[in-house]
């Protein structure tokens, strides 16, 4: 179950396209070990530390990109919808809130449902949900949503979205990262 948690840390990090990834309650323990791989924590901690410290401040400086208020809503909206959708088992429905690049790894949508329920079931199993505030980093689109599990485990899901040519938000990938909250 590490393989495609891998290719999709890679692939997100490296392609800006990832697989909507999670971690179930087996595969928690072995994937925050590869995480904290200095292979992977090269590739992470950019992006992680440019994430909370931006996180960590009210607003965003003065000349630092942002996107308006109603973009950060439109791109929340979509990441819920998703999620309820994969709740649902709508797998039809889940991967059309994926970016085109994702849609194209599967050739149909139960695969894509089958590979979160199997091997990402974080996103599922979450007992509370937050979103955090978004960033854009390198020019990405970053999403931030904590994840409280039934065992008080506390992961954030960085989503990285997409804006379409239509003017829509798609999800282009997601990884699953550990927190230093503590669930109360």
């Amino acid at each position: 179950m590490l393989r495609p948690f891998t290719l999709a840390l890679h692939a997100g990090l490296t392609r800006g396209v990832g697989r909507v990834v999670g971690l179930c309650s087996v595969a928690r323990r072995r994937a925050l070990q590869v995480l904290a791989s200095p292979a992977a924590l090269t590739l992470l901690w950019p992006l992680l530390f440019a994430l909370f410290a931006h996180s960590a401040l009210a607003a965003a400086p003065p000349g630092e990109p942002t996107h308006p208020a109603r973009d950060w809503k439109a791109i929340q909206r979509v990441i819920s919808d998703q999620l309820q959708a994969l709740k649902a088992g709508d797998a039809k429905k889940a991967l059309t809130y994926a970016a085109p690049g994702i849609q194209d790894q599967f050739s149909t949508p139960e695969d894509f449902l089958r590979m979160v329920r199997n091997g990402y079931g974080a996103l599922l199993e979450a007992r509370y949900t937050k979103f955090l505030e978004g960033a854009i980093i390198g020019g990405n689109t970053i999403q931030p949503l904590r994840l409280v599990l039934p065992d008080d485990t506390v992961l954030v899901a960085l989503y990285q979205m997409e804006k379409q040519k239509n003017g829509s938000w798609r999800i282009a990938g997601c990884v699953i990262a550990p927190s230093t909250v503590i669930a109360a």
